[in-house]
């Protein structure tokens, strides 16, 4: 390619192929990148059609490989601990297509990264199956522009083929999939082209209205299956209860009452009393009804090699159980045994179990709140401006706002939310952002300005035109980050995951030992058979004692510890405009103690003004080339239009130092010192002590050449953001040492730092030398963060240990960084490495409940104090603190949600 028309002889015929969703072509880089899809065209299909026009082409495998890999995620039920998880996990990893498999026991979310290539998610979510656990789709990666459509009315088959018909001729339409078992359309398309509104449209128009439809509900389900789950265990508790306590008061409160404990100890059958015939009958569907879920949870678990909490449970309930059984039963045929039954441990540690399960999953819903805080903040309805063919406004519609596409105009009125991203096309007004950006102050919007879906609209009456629609809104990329975040494990929990494969079978032959050793104990030495109560042998003395351990030790906590603590900070960061993108993030911020910032845009407002010019040599302003462009490009700030600018030819810009071009025949030379004498260019005196005067009050110093000479210095400055100064100060009583690293010169880098209080600077370092003092910080034991805005800072922000991006900087800096300061504030800096902290603190107390519980826990189940308290822990007593013991973890860390940043800055 040799020019322009070339570029677009490729476009073009890339763009007549199917499936292609766009493409863009790059002359200089002679590269071309086109977004398509692979059900319709391949990437032979596509170099073929670029040689047909006269060019040669060859693939870049590295960035097809990066386009095809996609992110799955999946709700998966059935997850009881880390073993669970686990096991998904590996099985996810068993395909050669997954490069990374991430699963959340706290939300019960996966998050994989596949090739879509060599593996596609229906078998992701068969995977999931195939282990014992319910997968449910959320989104594939591909379906950014999918939607979910309910319909409701009678769907033959004839109406069925006529709906995909009509839906398939619309333009922009990639798929259609009709489900008639559950009245369910599933349509992909291109947004630019048509949307849901349409679909509906066509919808209702193919069937004469005999069919409507609506955005399909379990499109959005998260909630909707986290209501279930809670339904189904208050509803299993509630049940539990009803034949529960029945058992627990004929077997310990009746027996007390005379009249009541004469009634429940006659016989029924030989020695088999009346009590334990109700309490059989009572236990059995607590048992086997209420708890199959137990049952079924450690089938599955058993099959695949990864025993959890079910087993647990499962041994612990069945034992006490089937020996109550041999017990009554060998009353019923003996006319001298007298029986001791242990329904009421069964049946209250299912009772217990279910209801702890059933607060750990309220609980554990409080911790994503902060996520559903973020969606609820897009308005429900819109107001659709409807246009003539004049472009005059006939009319006013008020819409469901998932039903918005893109260049709808939308109208917001004061008081009301902006219902998706876009510009303002008419009127004026204020807009508070606050729930976006952080910033409190309303931003003043009038047409051209941009707006943002969610923020309010305060004063006046605005005309919308949407840009951004449905999952591309800069509100929906944030809930993505933040639930991506929220999958990403934080390192500290490998450790957790490691115990937890092992800590079940470890309990299981634990319970065994203390089985034996009690049984063996008070069966051939008489030690401690004078300790026991007269009304149970060693035998069943030693199977409470076993029964207790097996119920009591509990890896639910430590496999909570972590996730829930990460999925609270990371909620309540986003919510203060501090999005943290995942544990790793978080563990390595709270360990931080050098931070390395960037000048300008981070410490400084990053918009220089011109704050002094001087001229070395007498002209005439108004008809010199360099003065005339500087006054005609001032003349824009006057709303004069029309000017004409100098045409400047042969530009050459080098980053980091000026840049040089002809005007009017004029070599014009614009920058720094060393760029000047690199092109040998001589500085007199003068023009360098006015470099030096600037650079002491810290401003940079520009110098204009024209025909290799220097003809002035404009002087910039560039102001420092309000309260730099004391972050500084701050974080140097919370230990953490702060640099300066910019490429600016050294006179305005040391003015700066001088006033917010850096002491260790470094000047003119290039965006690579950036990256390597971070690497030389890190060398001698630091553990660094970088704080930085630019593209020249993205280096660094990968190099260090974690990179913190102002969010008003470029894309490619936000993509680099760990921790993104959506409000730009300095202030956040402090934030982020205190909220990690106050996180970590909660891990760390987490894990020392999690481990202290079962290793305090577990000694006393097993019977180390009844020899001299004569001290016994009941097998449902053991199974209720088990349960606390998730609770408790989990609302440990749901205190995180009152968080307050520790300073507060007045601006």
């Amino acid at each position: 390619m040799t020019c322009a028309a070339c570029a677009g002889s490729v476009e073009k015929a890339v763009k007549r192929l199917p499936g292609i969703h766009d493409a863009a072509v790059d002359v200089l880089g002679g590269r071309a990148q086109v977004v398509f899809y692979p059900a319709f065209v391949s990437e032979e299909k596509i170099r073929e059609a670029i040689e047909d026009v006269g060019f040669e082409a060859k693939l870049i495998n590295e960035e097809v490989r990066e386009k095809n890999i996609l992110v799955c995620r999946l709700h998966i039920k059935g997850m009881t601990c880390t073993s669970c998880t686990s096991t998904v996990e590996s099985a996810f990893q068993a395909f050669r297509g997954v490069q990374k498999a991430s699963v959340a026991l706290a939300t019960e979310e996966a998050e994989i990264h596949y090739d879509r290539r060599i593996v596609a998610a229906s078998q992701l979510i068969h995977a999931v199956e195939e282990t014992g656990f319910e997968a449910i789709l959320i989104t594939t990666g591909e379906d950014r522009s999918r939607i979910d459509l309910k319909l409701d009315g009678v769907l033959s088959e004839r109406l069925t083929m006529i709906l995909k018909s009509s839906i398939q001729a619309l333009p922009g339409v990639e798929d259609v999939k009709v489900d008639t078992e559950l009245h369910k359309i599933t349509v992909s398309y291109k947004p630019d082209q048509t949307g849901p509104r349409d679909l509906i449209e066509v919808i209702e128009s193919a069937t004469s209205g005999d069919v409507t439809a609506s955005i399909y509900a379990e499109a959005e389900g998260r909630e909707h299956h986290r209501y279930v789950e809670i339904k189904r265990y208050r509803q299993s508790f509630l049940w539990s209860l009803i034949f529960t306590i029945p058992v627990f008061l004929t077997s310990m409160v009746f027996m007390y009452i005379p009249v009541l404990k004469d009634g429940l100890e006659k016989k029924a059958v030989n020695m088999m009393s009346i009590g334990e015939l109700l309490r059989w009958i009572l236990s059995t569907p607590v048992q086997f009804v209420i708890g199959r879920k137990f049952y079924t949870g450690a089938y599955k678990a058993i099959c695949h090699g990864s025993p959890n909490m079910d087993v647990l449970i499962a041994l612990g309930t069945n034992t006490a159980y089937f020996y109550s059984v041999y017990s009554v039963l060998r009353a019923a045929t003996s006319e001298n045994y007298m029986s001791t039954d242990f329904f009421e441990t069964s049946s209250m540690l299912i009772s217990f179990i279910l209801l702890g399960k059933y607060l750990e999953i309220l609980a554990k819903g409080k911790t994503s709140e902060a996520i559903a805080r973020l969606m609820d903040l897009a308005p429900e309805t819109a107001t659709l401006l409807m246009y003539d063919n004049e472009g005059n406004v006939v009319g006013e519609k008020e819409i469901d706002s998932r039903l918005i596409q893109k260049n709808d105009v939308i109208k917001v009125v004061p008081g009301g939310k902006v219902a998706s991203d876009g510009f303002v096309i008419w009127g004026q007004s204020h807009v508070n952002e606050s729930m976006i950006t952080g910033e409190s102050r309303p931003v003043a919007k009038r047409k051209g300005d941009t707006v943002i879906g969610g923020t309010v609209n305060e004063n006046g009456v605005l005309h919308v035109r949407a840009t951004f629609v449905g999952s591309e809104t800069a509100l929906a990329q944030i809930v993505r980050l933040v639930e991506s975040a929220q999958m990403a494990k934080a390192p500290v929990q490998k450790f957790a995951d490691q115990i937890s494969r092992v800590f079940v079978p470890l309990v299981i032959v634990l319970s065994l030992l203390t089985w034996l050793v009690w049984f063996l104990a008070g069966r051939f030495h008489g030690y401690p058979y004078s300790w026991i109560p007269s009304s149970m042998d060693s035998f069943q003395l030693a199977l409470q004692f076993g029964i207790s351990v097996m119920v009591i030790a509990c890896p639910c906590a430590l496999g909570l510890a972590t996730p829930t603590a990460v999925m609270v900070a990371t909620g309540v960061g986003a919510s203060q405009g501090v999005l943290i993108k995942g544990g790793q993030a978080l563990e390595s911020a709270q360990k931080v103690d050098c931070i390395v910032f960037d000048k300008t845009g981070t410490l400084t407002v990053g918009k220089p003004v011109v704050v002094n010019t001087r001229l070395f040599k007498n002209m005439d302003n108004s008809e010199h080339p360099l003065a005339k462009a500087i006054v005609e490009h001032a003349k824009k700030f006057h709303s004069e239009e029309n000017h004409i600018w100098p045409e400047a030819r042969d530009f050459i810009s080098v980053p980091g130092h000026g840049v040089k071009a002809k005007v009017f025949d004029k070599s014009v030379i614009v920058g720094n010192k060393s760029f000047m004498l690199s092109l040998s260019i001589d500085i007199p005196m003068e023009a360098s002590e006015i470099l030096i005067e600037e650079e002491e009050n810290a401003h940079t110093g520009i110098i204009v050449a024209m025909d290799q000479e220097v003809v002035g210095i404009i002087s910039v400055s560039d102001p420092i953001k309000p309260n730099a100064h004391e972050v500084i100060s701050y974080l140097k009583s919370m230990n953490v040492e702060s640099i300066m690293v910019t490429g600016d010169n050294w006179g305005t880098a040391n003015a700066i730092g001088k006033e917010v209080g850096i002491e260790k600077i470094v000047a003119e370092a290039k965006p690579d030398q950036k990256a390597e003092k971070v690497k030389e910080l890190q060398l001698s034991g630091k553990t660094v963060a970088m704080v930085g805005d630019g593209i020249n800072d993205s280096p660094a922000l990968v190099s260090a240990n974690v990179g913190l991006a102002i969010g008003a900087g470029t894309d490619v800096a936000i993509e680099a960084a760990d921790i993104v300061l959506m409000k730009s504030n300095l202030e956040d800096v402090i934030t982020a490495i205190d909220l990690s902290r106050k996180t970590f603190f909660r891990i760390r107390m987490n894990y020392v409940w999690a481990f202290g519980y079962n290793i305090i826990g577990i000694p006393i189940a097993a019977g180390v104090l009844f020899p001299s308290t004569r001290f016994r822990l009941p097998p449902w007593v053991a199974g209720a603190a088990m349960a606390a013991s998730s609770v408790s973890v989990v609302c440990w860390s749901l205190l995180l949600r009152y968080y307050k940043s520790p300073k507060k800055f007045d601006n």
